[in-house]
């Protein structure tokens, strides 16, 4: 299972320690926090600016993660988003992702082409793509291509094993390839989204 998005901001360390903590957004963590006016008030002009800052990228994360999680239907799972606490005692999501099944469809190339085209619009919802959906774009259109050949060498009659040698494997060997090559990106890329948050 991939994940897409990777959107991530500075984490803002309140003074205190706050820190920030992961877990799924359900319920009532997945509407972004209400503000708390009179808690607010109390807050010097340094944390009511990081509480600003902190309450954008709330939104801004959400609604990103969001776009993967619509977009990617049966294929996507939770939104797992990682979390800090404000100056003001509150959680604001600072990063997040969501898992999306990017295998191919065992046995069934139409299937996987299918599966494919929504993997990709579920990558690349939002509307700023991070290097991440990118990547998880980029293989579902190898694994696509893939499941396009086998496909039209099955309806041509052509061996499918001299294909399959040809064209580099199976769908399962692409898909493999498609992990690999996600999980190298992902282990050396910067964070995809940065917001300066001044402490």
């Amino acid at each position: 299972m991939a994940a897409i998005s990777g959107i991530s901001t500075a984490l803002f360390t309140p003074p205190g320690g706050g820190k920030g903590t992961r877990g799924r957004a359900t319920g009532e963590e997945a509407a972004a926090p209400p503000g708390a006016p009179a808690a607010e008030k109390n807050l010097t002009a340094e944390q009511q600016t990081q509480l600003r800052e902190l309450k954008k990228t709330d939104v801004e994360v959400r609604t990103h993660e969001q776009a993967h999680k619509t977009a990617g239907g049966p294929y996507a799972g939770g939104i797992q988003l990682d979390y800090t606490t404000g100056p003001d005692g509150r959680r604001y999501a600072t990063s997040g992702e969501v898992p999306i099944d990017a295998s191919p469809v065992r046995g069934d190339p139409e299937a996987t082409i299918t599966k494919m085209e929504v993997v990709k619009r579920a990558a690349l919802a939002p509307q700023a793509p991070s290097p991440q959906d990118r990547a998880v774009a980029a293989q579902a259109d190898a694994t696509k291509a893939q499941a396009q050949t086998e496909l039209r060498q099955s309806r041509n009659g052509d061996g499918q094993e001299q294909g399959r040698q040809e064209t580099g494997g199976s769908l399962e060997a692409v898909a493999r390839r498609a992990v690999e090559s996600y999980q190298r990106a992902a282990s050396t890329m910067q964070p995809a989204y940065t917001r300066a948050i001044s402490a």
